[in-house]
């Protein structure tokens, strides 16, 4: 596995760097405690016990937009994965349903990770994502499932991963 860090960069492959834990990062984070409980009027997730969660909406909830819908609807994503290469080209299917039914397992858990779009451009396939994680965890499956190789590019400012995997 290649990868695309400097030497002392904060990101190992395959390993939680603390900045993810460190939400004062993520510019769509919300910076005030919303007022609990709270259900997104564009997904319906409720916020509840300090975290987004798939629930039934309580009486009198209050109205939110989560973070993974803020930044679908700026169109802002966190997470870029570009699949490159002639096998990806040649797979395509096989390569999409891979991350759709890792964002489907994720999802479920964890209502703000998200495939927002999958797009062809050029040469290569990008998948962008509401969260880092999930863009992490498809280069990282990727990486599993058909070797290749895989890089890594973190921003910190802009809490943006881009994720680079050719074979």
């Amino acid at each position: 596995m290649k990868s695309g860090q400097t030497p002392g960069s904060a990101f190992q492959p395959g390993r939680h760097f603390q900045v993810l834990d460190d939400p004062s990062h993520d510019p769509y984070q919300d910076r005030e405690k919303l007022a609990e409980p709270s259900v997104c009027a564009d997904c319906g997730a409720v916020f509840h016990e300090g975290r987004w969660q798939w629930a039934p909406v309580p009486a009198h909830a209050h109205q939110a937009h989560c973070t993974a819908c803020r930044r679908i609807h700026d169109k802002f994503p966190a997470g870029y994965v570009s699949i490159e290469g002639a096998f990806a080209q040649a797979h395509r299917e096989e390569l999409v349903n891979l991350a759709r039914n890792l964002e489907a397992r994720e999802k479920a858990e964890h209502p703000l990770q998200r495939i927002m779009a999958i797009e062809d451009q050029d040469d290569h396939m990008m998948i962008t994502t509401t969260d880092i994680h999930l863009a992490r965890a498809i280069g990282e499956a990727l990486h599993h499932a058909y070797k290749g190789e895989l890089d890594y590019q973190y921003n910190r400012e802009e809490y943006l991963l881009r994720v680079r995997w050719k074979h």
